[in-house]
């Protein structure tokens, strides 16, 4: 009998190629978001396959007044002609706005860049369409200055917590029904306002502590 070959001989091998755990945290990172896409785009077809003819017209009135901050603007104005407190809550406001909208639309949506939602191939119906921004579609700058708004202003006064939270997720809600955004866009515009809300609030207590800084603590107090 022959002598066995060195091809003959047992050789351990690995099974598989290991994986170094970086590469390992990216694969799931990106299954993780692959799912969340999924969900996101369900959640998007849902809205748009169910028919809701008595809420579309009043929902794009609605989506179309919350441009460049109209309402938002338009219920400082009111507020400032209603005393000391109520003046320092639309200041407020308004610098969370600005906070908001920059963070959206210089960072947001340059950073992340997603394409806004195919109206047509979902068929959201006619009567719902207010124009196509041609903006990346993540994040919600209307939700998310809607949302700084309604944070800042309720912190300050909160008795205007409740209808204008309200109002601000009514506005973020018709961006999903009128097509333009993904509701994962409206979401996370949400998480910007409150941000955008708690940072105005904490400027506004470093330049003016007398006036907002019992505010600016409570909100970061929310947020812990």
């Amino acid at each position: 009998m022959s002598e066995p070959t060195s091809t003959d001989q047992d050789v351990t091998r690995p099974l598989t190629t290991p994986v170094p755990p970086a590469d390992g945290l990216r694969r799931v990172a990106s299954a993780v978001f692959g799912d969340l896409r999924a969900i996101d785009g369900a959640l998007y077809a849902a809205v748009a396959a169910t028919p809701t003819p008595t809420l579309d017209r009043a929902l794009r009135r609605l989506s179309h007044a919350a441009d460049h901050s109209k309402i938002s603007f338009a219920i400082a104005g009111a507020l400032a002609l209603g005393g000391p407190r109520p003046r320092r809550a639309a200041l407020a406001g308004v610098g969370a706005i600005a906070v908001a909208s920059a963070s959206a639309n210089l960072l947001g949506k340059r950073l992340v860049r997603r394409a806004r939602p195919d109206r047509e191939a979902a068929r959201v119906t006619v009567d719902r369409h207010v124009p196509m921004p041609t903006s990346a579609s993540f994040p919600s700058g209307h939700t998310a200055s809607a949302v700084a708004f309604a944070t800042a202003v309720g912190t300050v006064l909160p008795a205007a917590s409740v209808p204008l939270g309200a109002l601000a997720g009514a506005v973020g809600y018709s961006r999903v029904h009128t097509g333009v955004h993904y509701p994962g866009d409206v979401a996370a515009g949400a998480v910007l306002g409150i941000a955008s809300a708690a940072t105005a609030l904490a400027l506004a207590a470093a330049r003016l502590p007398a006036s907002y800084g019992g505010s600016g603590r409570a909100l970061w107090g929310r947020l812990r």
